[in-house]
């Protein structure tokens, strides 16, 4: 079964999130909640991790995680290992307990504006649940997230939960104190404007990449990991993988493809738009790009300007069955492109980034 494709390296950021079994519960009670940050403390420990967030909700939960190591794989397993098998044990049942893999958003932690970003969402996620209502409860009042122990003096917080990056982002005051109190003040506000429609329109569309994505960052840290999940991919089976970090890693690669074929065809890019639809050399591209990648064939058809992807369905029967010499000329020719350097470069291995 096809399973996300994971890109482990020292010095990774993550926002994980975890969901119940058929969106079940995993925290029946603040006995659940509290056994949970016992695991995840014990976690943090084995695999030194650095946690800047966390929020326990009914049926899932959300961590800001910092690997010191290329080890969020093993961490997660020991991690939701354990508290399932604690859970079982304490509610006298069997079974999964969580819904497939946890997804892990890989964040740019070269730059505190996207920890910040990650951050804010974990800590509002009890106001933007409802468990909080903005204007009538503070937001410090949820237990079960670190926003609360924020607001605590260092010797009161756990030793594995790392508050300073995360105060850095809003207030630059030397005073431990004043940090405090700012990130309270700046949080308790974001609270407020989640009661305004509009404001809460504007949160939820930053937030959009947060909840959806695979990554977050800038254009040239979205570029590494590309080629990191690229290396992913080269050294298994790319077929083991599935998700929006594949994907991209596909277009990225079948765009290289179609650079290098319409260099073999002898075509500039801008000459497709103004070629017909169902041009033969438009099929012989589309063929060449169904054979070598897994970009769908809508993506296919806009890149090459084919209107309906039935031209591209035709293509690939055509071009299959030809005996025209033309045609198994341009066959030939787009073969040859596999050597092209933007192409092995994507697959070039490296033993730094496992699944």
């Amino acid at each position: 079964m096809a399973r996300q494709l994971r890109i482990e390296f020292a010095g990774a950021l993550y926002q994980v999130m975890s969901r119940g079994n058929r969106g079940d519960p995993i925290f029946n009670d603040d006995e659940d909640r509290a056994i949970f940050l016992k695991t995840l403390a014990q976690t943090c420990e084995k695999t030194g991790w650095h946690l800047h967030a966390y929020v326990l909700l009914g049926n899932h939960y959300h961590l800001l995680i910092e690997t010191r190591e290329p080890n969020l794989v093993a961490g997660m397993k020991w991690l939701q290992g354990t508290y399932t098998r604690r859970y079982n044990a304490r509610h006298l049942v069997s079974g999964h307990l969580f819904q497939g893999r946890y997804r892990a958003l890989i964040v740019d932690n070269q730059e505190n504006s996207y920890l910040g970003a990650v951050s804010t969402y974990i800590h509002l996620n009890p106001a933007r649940a409802g468990l909080v209502t903005p204007g009538k409860q503070l937001l410090r009042g949820y237990r079960w997230s670190s926003f609360p122990e924020y607001l605590k003096t260092a010797a009161e917080r756990p030793l594995w939960l790392q508050t300073e990056r995360v105060l850095s982002t809003v207030t630059k005051g030397a005073d431990d104190a004043a940090n405090r109190l700012n990130y309270e003040t700046y949080l308790e506000a974001k609270t407020l404007d989640l009661d305004s429609r509009a404001r809460r329109e504007d949160l939820e569309a930053q937030w959009k990449l947060i909840r959806r994505g695979w990554c977050l960052g800038g254009k040239a840290f979205r570029e590494n990991m590309i080629e990191r999940a690229g290396r992913v991919i080269a050294s298994h089976r790319s077929l083991s993988y599935t998700g929006p970090a594949r994907t991209e890693h596909g277009e990225t690669g079948a765009a290289a493809l179609l650079a290098s074929g319409l260099a073999a065809l002898e075509l500039e890019p801008k000459q497709l738009a103004s070629m017909a639809k169902g041009a033969p050399e438009k099929r012989a591209l589309a063929w060449w790009l169904r054979k070598q990648t897994t970009v769908s064939r809508r993506w296919i058809c806009d890149h090459l300007a084919m209107g309906d992807e039935s031209w591209v369905t035709h293509g690939v029967r055509e071009m299959e069955q030809t005996s025209d010499p033309r045609w198994v000329a341009w066959k030939q020719r787009l073969s040859a492109t596999l050597t092209a350097p933007a192409i092995s470069r994507l697959e070039s291995p490296t033993p730094d980034f496992l699944d």
